[in-house]
């Protein structure tokens, strides 16, 4: 449901905007949500909007800067960093997200993963703003697993090899949950790579 922002705060339009639009983009698509649409379902004047954001491309970015980027900070890096190690912290963040999958009755997919699928062909500094995101995330994930040496570079002290994988099993795997509608793709993925972990 939209919101009616308040004239006088214009950070709080902003804000409000982007709000709307995140959810727009990363649930509907960003192809199929409108200007016209975020416009009506706020109230906002397209003067009021258009000072904020002239173009749909500077919201999209706007939207990947400091949505989409938070919600990766929100979820999986505060969490990992805070764990007492890279197993617990994993096991912490993807259980959390299928409890709240669960909770939902629902799939919407992960925001990154939604635009990304949708936009990446697209438009190259969209692409490159969603890839900056991939990499941080992959970066931390590699800093909380073990380094050890290894004489095989895709061994067990391939600790970006070992990121990598994390993250194409959560993407790949709620992804399936949402073609599915139920977290079990994600769970077992899940489970699967955790045993892999442990024993490397």
């Amino acid at each position: 449901m939209g919101r009616r922002a308040q004239r006088n705060d214009p950070d709080g339009l902003r804000n409000a905007i982007i709000d709307q639009a995140f959810e727009a983009f990363t649930v509907h698509g960003f192809g199929s949500t409108s200007i016209g649409d975020l416009k009506a379902a706020m109230g906002v004047s397209g003067g009021a909007f258009s000072h904020h954001f002239p173009t749909k491309k500077a919201l999209g970015l706007a939207v990947i800067r400091e949505r989409v980027a938070a919600s990766i900070e929100a979820t999986w890096i505060d969490p990992l960093r805070r764990a007492p190690s890279a197993i617990s912290g994993l096991d912490a963040v993807f259980l959390s997200v299928i409890d709240e999958l669960d909770a939902n009755g629902k799939v919407s997919g992960c925001p990154l993963g939604n635009l990304a699928v949708e936009l990446s062909r697209q438009d190259d500094d969209l692409r490159l703003e969603m890839d900056a995101i991939y990499a941080r995330w992959r970066a931390v994930i590699a800093e909380r697993l073990p380094h050890r040496a290894s004489e095989d570079p895709a061994g067990p002290g391939d600790a970006d090899g070992l990121a990598t994988l994390v993250v194409a099993t959560f993407t790949g795997g709620i992804t399936m949950a949402k073609a599915s509608q139920t977290s079990e793709p994600l769970r077992r993925s899940w489970q699967r790579l955790r045993s892999l972990l442990a024993a490397s």
